[in-house]
């Protein structure tokens, strides 16, 4: 077992500790980026890199308060703020991990959140100035966000997510990838969708 995945076991196992839900989000997101890299034409070296970055992308979230990470409702525009330093908090952890690749997935998980239009953060990067890999997690992110059901929302089906998404095409996501996405789903259809959200929940 290589060190980064040595290392990677041991954040996941935090992240799960620290936010169960949190962990095994990350963990069905970077199930679904493994297929998506593939159609996308990833090399190994960046389908690899794109592995460990999904499934640590939202490791930062350790570091955010209890009172804003768990609140049972919308947040305020102040806890949004402090909300959206989850991307930075795991750049900063992810670059410490001793290992060749930590840099290159830490840039990665930092901008995770970035829109295709300009419009994400943590420094509004617009189109292919975000990292493909990090435009790839936003795809799985988003989609696997809408479907599950959280403290102020009953979850989407997959219809409705897949309409969302569809609008914000050049907007929060890449257009290019996203049909590789729609192509993902659409394949397999009923029993990709079924089977996606049929694994492991808090």
């Amino acid at each position: 077992m290589s060190a980064l995945l040595q290392q990677r076991k041991c954040l996941g196992v935090a992240l799960r500790q620290r936010d169960a839900g949190t962990g095994a989000h990350c963990g069905r997101v970077e199930s679904l980026c493994r297929l998506l890299g593939v159609l996308c034409g990833l090399n190994s070296r960046e389908l690899s890199l794109l592995r460990d970055a999904a499934r640590l992308h939202d490791l930062g979230k350790i570091g955010i308060p209890d009172d804003v990470l768990f609140k049972k409702g919308r947040l305020d525009a102040a806890e949004w703020e402090l909300m959206k330093r989850h991307s930075e908090l795991g750049q900063a952890t992810c670059e410490v991990v001793p290992h060749a690749n930590a840099r290159e997935v830490a840039r990665i998980v930092r901008h995770h959140h970035e829109a295709f239009d300009g419009s994400g953060y943590p420094d509004g990067l617009a189109g292919t100035n975000i990292p493909i890999c990090s435009r790839i997690i936003s795809l799985a992110d988003s989609y696997d966000a809408m479907t599950e059901a959280r403290p102020y929302g009953s979850a989407r089906s997959h219809e409705e997510v897949m309409e969302i998404m569809s609008g914000e095409r050049g907007r929060k996501s890449d257009p290019r990838l996203f049909e590789y996405f729609a192509k993902i789903i659409g394949e397999w259809s009923s029993n990709f969708a079924r089977d996606f959200r049929s694994m492991p929940r808090a």
